[in-house]
């Protein structure tokens, strides 16, 4: 009978949000048995951007515990708490002495592993402005978006967590169920182009500034998807009010557990310039009889506001609610010939006028810069983007 992998990411206030979600969500969805570790003083952490993640447990409470794997992700001050968490130290420490595989990125291993001292002599690389840092610990420094040396796995920054997080797959598990995890997330590949969509009906958009944006969450949304449009589209200084529809904790997809800044029946009393929704199957399937929400989306399209949708909730919502009519859009791959009009559905975004859509967690950064770019102009879209190394 095979084992599950125990994997431990850690995380504290601070963290990147985008790393620490991909990497527990994607590990996940390979069968491994990931803890989030607080090390902070409460479960509820207040990572970047002002996104809230439920750590699982305490860092104190899991140092008896091994696992096979201990993902460390970036972000500052996040990696600074880390570093300065003496019992996460002497964890790692031990975890590393017995010959495990161990893992960090973006500022992660310039600052935490670095000033441990587990970088002297491999192969590193981590956020392009922190590689004198590293280098400064013994590490030679590399440039590749991810470096396996011996148990070691680093890589540099938000825009390479998918790459990262299936590589680890890879090192626990095998390139078999690497592809196989890989290939329904739909990722970028190309990553020397810089990012486009295809847009049909041109509009410009305009909005308040900053605009308002909504994203509703429920039990069942996609995380990463979640997290990457709450967290890039803040990076732009847009005022995104992140909902919920019955409590503010909400659990997502793959067991992550995410707080809300306030509910639907609040949050749609108000108006704003985009509503935005992320998928995963079971949250669109229960967003879709939210009947308040449904009735603020069929206003956007009818006031020419702007709306749009990832993953499976294009379909379950959108099409559903006949918001698609007379629009191009695509969708998750698997759920696209729900599409009414299908002749648009092979791009990875697609803009229609006050309508976006994208496809799936893998084109979920693409989705968020497109959003930045129709609201705020693509030079934005594209700092954003290099910050991230997308």
């Amino acid at each position: 009978m095979a084992t599950s992998h125990k994997v431990l990411v850690p995380i504290a206030d601070g963290t990147e949000p985008i790393e620490a979600v991909i990497i527990v969500d994607v590990l996940r969805r390979a069968g491994a048995v990931v803890t989030i570790a607080s090390a902070s003083a409460s479960l509820t952490v207040l990572a970047r951007f002002d996104v809230k993640i439920v750590a699982d447990a305490f860092v104190s409470d899991i140092v008896d515990t091994s696992f096979d794997l201990i993902a460390i992700p970036g972000g500052i001050p996040g990696v600074e708490n880390l570093r300065d968490c003496k019992v996460l130290e002497e964890l790692v420490k031990k975890h590393v002495e017995e010959g495990r595989l161990y893992a960090a990125m973006c500022a992660a291993p310039a600052v935490v592993l670095g000033p441990w001292g587990l970088v002297n002599g491999l192969k590193a690389t981590c956020f392009p402005a922190l590689m004198e840092k590293l280098a400064s610990y013994g590490a030679t420094t590399v440039e590749s978006r991810v470096q396996v040396d011996g148990k070691l796995v680093t890589s540099r920054a938000p825009g390479t967590t998918m790459e990262f997080a299936v590589a680890l797959i890879e090192q626990l598990m095998g390139k078999a169920k690497a592809e196989q995890v890989a290939g329904p997330l739909v990722m970028r590949y190309n990553h020397d182009d810089e990012h486009t969509f295809k847009e049909f009906n041109l509009v410009q958009w305009t909005c308040d500034n900053p605009p308002k944006i909504l994203v509703p969450i429920t039990y069942g949304s996609e995380e990463m998807e979640t997290v990457i449009i709450i967290d890039i589209l803040r990076r732009a200084k847009a005022n995104v009010v992140v909902t919920a529809a019955i409590r503010e904790e909400v659990t997502g997809l793959h067991g992550v557990n995410l707080v809300a800044d306030t509910l639907i029946k609040e949050a749609v009393q108000l108006s704003y310039d985009l509503v935005v929704l992320p998928g995963g199957d079971n949250g669109a399937a229960s967003l879709t009889n939210e009947y308040y929400l449904v009735k603020l989306l069929e206003k956007q399209r009818d006031s020419n506001k702007y709306y749009g949708a990832i993953c499976a909730s294009v379909t379950t919502i959108f099409e559903r609610h006949g918001l698609l009519k007379g629009k191009k859009a695509t969708a998750y791959p698997l759920k696209c010939n729900m599409l009414l009009d299908q002749s648009a559905a092979e791009n990875r975004v697609v803009v229609d006028g006050n309508l976006i859509t994208s496809k799936s967690p893998g084109t979920g950064i693409e989705f968020a810069l497109a959003i930045v770019e129709k609201l705020f102009g693509r030079q934005l879209a594209l700092d954003i983007a290099k910050a991230l190394v997308f």
